[in-house]
């Protein structure tokens, strides 16, 4: 069977800690590799590692970083079946979503591409006579990102890119259910001349985890992943003294007017709930119909669509929605389907019982309908993190508002209308942190960041876009006169530009 290992300035490196996690595919329930789980000297040796190659990448060029990083870009596209491969037969979304991934992890990697702009400083001449300030970013050092099963490689590809372009050195810990993109970008980023330390992977759990967040010599970390998870990181990373900016989970909502196109809508929510089976922070859990008339037509729209969605293992070309990402996850989900039936909701259509020929042992589940779901239910509060969606009923604009602002999550929202005036009072008004009108999955492009409210994030900066240059730099502000050979004298006073 497989081992996947690590990769430690500049090659691979067996595991020594003795500990190993397995990984499946999901579309067969089978082991197909294990992975070694970092010991904290392991870690150290990546710290070390990373450390010892800073000087050497922060003092290259902004220009010829951006080279290396669009050698990579090239590289990944030359690869891409490889990954998409990789993506689905460890994760088990259909090939389409992992070429979905790869195309929107590659376009942060565009943007850091321009990162000799991107670190342009500021300056002003004669600020006081003789006297000219100015500004420089410059990198912070060693830096971590630990990242999730559901983007084994867009999630990797928002830190990565644009940490390196700015002159840091990076560690990655990716999740180990699906470990293998990770480790297939690090082999990719050597390929295209990226010095030996300058990225490496640590495999682990909470060992490797608590291993960086206590580490000196790690200057900041970006997490993505689960609300407790990402509050313990930035609070631990705090306690360090360490910069954090750690997303968590998402209730993500779309709220859809009387005057909305109930077509257009019912199309959008067939691929935000249901797409990747549920598994992304950004998918739409629930739809808040305005008025009982749009709920009825909605449901009506949706119901059958929901029953005759094609579940398949993700290489399947007609496959719509593969299986969930292992079993403890799939039984997670079936729980919650349970409460929400126990709580009272009435589930449209039932996904529980689905059963995919020759693949009766994979992580499947079918799409999960409910109606008539209460702000005080389980399935309304809570991440389900699968397909699941859930239909809330409100009399009016204003209360579907305050539904979605009383949410302890706020990472995405959308609403659906021909309103001009109706939308634009809901993207000021409301209390989420990216917003789309008529677009259900307002996903911010490479050169805009990505971030939430509320407990969707710990961190005052988002990632990539302008805050990922922010949060892998530090600003320097230099003031400085050349003697004129005409001494003004000591002075004791508060220094004032004259």
């Amino acid at each position: 069977m497989r081992n996947i290992s690590h990769y430690i300035d500049g090659r691979i490196v067996e595991g020594t800690s003795g500990n190993q996690s397995p990984v499946f595919n999901p579309a067969s329930g089978e082991q197909t590799a294990s992975v070694d789980l970092a010991n904290p000297e392991e870690v150290i040796a990546a710290i070390s590692a990373a450390k010892a190659a800073f000087p050497a990448w922060s003092a290259t060029t902004a220009l010829n970083r951006a080279r290396v990083m669009f050698k990579f870009k090239e590289l990944v596209q030359a690869n891409r079946e490889k990954f998409e491969a990789m993506i689905c037969g460890e994760h088990g979304k259909v090939l389409s979503d992992a070429g979905g991934e790869l195309s929107r992890g590659l376009e942060v990697v565009e943007f850091a591409c321009g990162i000799p702009h991107l670190l342009k400083g500021e300056h002003s001449k004669n600020v006081g006579a003789g006297v000219d300030s100015w500004s420089e970013m410059q990198p912070l050092g060693v830096v971590a990102g630990i990242t999730p099963f559901n983007f084994p490689a867009m999630v990797p590809m928002w830190m990565f890119p644009v940490a390196l372009c700015c002159g840091n050195t990076f560690i990655l810990k990716p999740s180990e259910k699906d470990p293998s993109a990770a480790l297939l970008i690090a082999e990719l980023l050597s390929e295209a001349g990226l010095p030996d330390g300058v990225f490496n992977v640590v495999n682990g759990d909470k060992v490797a985890v608590d291993t960086l967040l206590s580490h000196d010599d790690v200057e900041a970390i970006s997490f993505v992943g689960s609300t407790p998870i990402a509050e313990y990181v930035y609070s631990t990373a705090s306690k360090y003294g360490k910069r954090a900016q750690a997303l968590g989970g998402a209730k993500n909502h779309m709220m859809i007017m009387q005057d909305a196109d109930l077509d257009q809508a019912a199309d959008a929510l067939m691929g935000a709930a249901y797409g990747s089976a549920g598994e992304r922070c950004m998918a739409i859990s629930v739809a808040v119909c305005v008025g009982d008339d749009v709920a009825d037509q909605l449901i009506a729209k949706l119901k059958p669509r929901v029953e005759t969605l094609v579940v398949r293992p993700g290489t399947d070309a007609d496959a719509e929605m593969g299986p969930l990402i292992s079993s403890e996850h799939l039984n997670r989900v079936l729980s919650y389907v349970k409460q929400g039936i126990d709580e009272g909701a009435t589930l449209m259509v039932d996904g529980r019982d689905i059963a995919v020929i020759d693949h009766e042992s994979g992580f499947f589940v079918g799409g999960c309908l409910f109606d008539h779901v209460k702000s005080d239910m389980s399935i309304y509060q809570d991440e389900i993190f699968g397909p699941v969606l859930c239909v809330v009923r409100v009399p009016d604009f204003e209360s579907g508002c305050e539904l979605i602002n009383n949410h302890q999550y706020g990472n995405g929202t959308a609403i659906f209308t021909r309103d001009g005036d109706c939308a634009r009072q809901f993207t000021h008004s409301i209390q989420v942190g990216m917003v789309g009108v008529n677009v259900p999955i307002p996903v911010p492009m490479a050169f805009h960041s990505f971030g939430g409210w509320k407990r969707s994030i710990f961190g005052p900066l988002n990632v990539h876009g302008p805050d990922g240059v922010r949060f892998y730099t530090r600003m320097k502000t230099i003031t400085g006169r050349w003697p004129t050979g005409i001494r003004a004298g000591t002075d004791f006073s508060m220094p004032l530009m004259k």
